[in-house]
C-alpha cells in the first residue's frame, strides 16, 4: 500500500485525479477501463476531472465505465440511482460515450443472474484498469459490509442498519433506503490493476486506520486491499488522525524519486 496523507480534502481530490488522468494517457487511443465509485467520497475527483476535461482537453474518448454497485428496485432514472448519480456527477460532462458508461440493472428480473452476467462484462472489457473506491465508516468497500467473503464476486447483498442509516441522507427516510443491492464483491475488485482509495473527514478515520493498519479481516472488508499489488490510499489530514505511522508515510512521499538519481 501507497499512503498520501493531503493537507486538505481538496488536495487528496487532485492527487486521485492525477492517477486517472496518468492512466487515461498512458492507455491513449485502445482506451483505459474505469471502475467509477458513487456516493460523496470521490465526487470531488470527479469535479477535478470534469474540469481538466474542459481546461487541458484530457479525453475519455476511447475510455469505458463499469460502477461498483446499485440498488434492487430502483429504475434508472430515479434520483438516488448510482446510474443516475454517475452522469450528474461526472460522465455527463465528459466526452465518455454514454452507452460505455455500465452499472448492474436494479431492476433485472433476475438479480443473481444479473451479478453473473454483469461480472462476466468485467472480464469481457478486459478487466478494470484502474478502480476508485471510498470507504464505508464500517469498512466496507462498494457495498461489501462487514463478514463478507474475501473471494465474492458480484452478487446480491444485504445492507447493514448503519449502512441504511448513512444513506438515509439521500432520502426522505430511512424507509425508503433500498435493503438489497448488486454490488461488485471483494475479489472482483482486486481483480482492478490499480485501486484508488480516497477518504476525508475524522468520521473516515477509525476505517482507515483498520483498513491500512489493522489485521487483514472480514471484520472490516478494505482490509483485503492490503493484498493488492498496487493500492493508493489518498486521506486527508482528519481521516489520518488514527494512523500510527504517519510520520513514516510523509517520509516515503518526500523520499520519492531520490532511488532514480
Amino acid at each position: 500500500m501507497e499512503i498520501i496523507i493531503a493537507k486538505d480534502a481538496e488536495q487528496a481530490a487532485s492527487l486521485v485525479a492525477d492517477r486517472f488522468e496518468e492512466v487515461l494517457r498512458e492507455r491513449g487511443t485502445e482506451g483505459a477501463v474505469l471502475g467509477l465509485a458513487t456516493g460523496s467520497s470521490p465526487v470531488a475527483t470527479y469535479r477535478e476531472l470534469i474540469a481538466r476535461h474542459r481546461g487541458s482537453g484530457l479525453s475519455f474518448a476511447a475510455a469505458r465505465a463499469f460502477l461498483l454497485d446499485e440498488y434492487i428496485g430502483l429504475p434508472a432514472d430515479h434520483e438516488q440511482s448510482y446510474h443516475r448519480f454517475i452522469r450528474e456527477n461526472f460522465t455527463a460532462h465528459v466526452d465518455i460515450p454514454d452507452q460505455l458508461v455500465l452499472s448492474p440493472d436494479g431492476e433485472a428480473p433476475d438479480p443473481r443472474a444479473e451479478a453473473v452476467r454483469y461480472d462476466a462484462s468485467i472480464a469481457e472489457a478486459g478487466g478494470v484498469d484502474i478502480q476508485i473506491l471510498g470507504i464505508g465508516a464500517n469498512g466496507h468497500i462498494g457495498f461489501n459490509e462487514p463478514s463478507s467473503s474475501f473471494a465474492s464476486r458480484t452478487r446480491v447483498k444485504t445492507l447493514t442498519e448503519q449502512t441504511v442509516k448513512d444513506n438515509s441522507r439521500f432520502f426522505s427516510s430511512p424507509e425508503e433506503v433500498p435493503i438489497h443491492v448488486l454490488t461488485q464483491g471483494l475479489e472482483t475488485i482486486r481483480e482492478a490493476r490499480q485501486i484508488v482509495l480516497i477518504a476525508t473527514g475524522e468520521g473516515k478515520a477509525q476505517a482507515v486506520h483498520s483498513m491500512v493498519e489493522g489485521p487483514v479481516s472480514a471484520e472490516c472488508p478494505a482490509s483485503i486491499l492490503q493484498m493488492h499489488p498496487r493500492v493508493t490510499i489518498v486521506v486527508d489530514e482528519d481521516a489520518a488522525r488514527h494512523l500510527t505511522h504517519t510520520d513514516y508515510y510523509r517520509f516515503i512521499q518526500a523520499q520519492k524519486g531520490r532511488l532514480s538519481r
